[in-house]
């Protein structure tokens, strides 16, 4: 297991029951660099979103857990935040909760000089990922997705 994974593997740990704590659920957790600086991102929801409030709770609740637990070496930014409406589908708990919903995806590589799809979420297994696309069901690779997420409907 990466760095990464193990960070967000025990932050999620920790994160479980405070969520939980504040009537909200674990929607992801990331680790991440950008720009020279690491960042823990964490995710959270409920039936109906989460508003800012929620999202303060959880964020002392769980800056003073990573405190107490102190296992990231470097300086990091902590963020806690909902998933937003084009929320990404990385696990397995999203692609189940997400199927009949309208998603957009894209390759790393063209499939018949295509990248990006859009279609209906149908079905997933561990390795691809079904989609209809105009009355036609498309199987995707999961390792060839790039990005799959719900669908934006203005």
């Amino acid at each position: 297991m990466s760095k990464k994974d193990d960070i967000e593997k025990k932050t999620e740990a920790l994160l479980t029951p405070i969520a939980e704590a504040n009537g909200v659920r674990v929607y992801d957790v990331e680790y991440v660099k950008e720009a020279g600086e690491w960042y823990l991102r964490a995710y959270i929801d409920k039936d109906g979103g989460v508003d800012i409030n929620e999202c303060v709770d959880v964020s002392h609740a769980l800056s003073d857990a990573l405190d107490v637990d102190d296992f990231i070496e470097e300086a990091y930014t902590l963020e806690v935040s909902s998933p937003g409406l084009g929320r990404q589908l990385k696990k397995d708990r999203h692609f189940a909760n997400s199927i009949g919903q309208d998603v957009e995806l894209k390759l790393f590589k063209p499939r018949d000089g295509v990248k990006e799809f859009a279609g209906t979420l149908k079905s997933f297994d561990d390795t691809t990922v079904t989609v209809t696309i105009n009355d036609i069901d498309e199987t995707f690779i999961r390792k060839e997705i790039s990005v799959i997420k719900l669908a934006l409907d203005f």
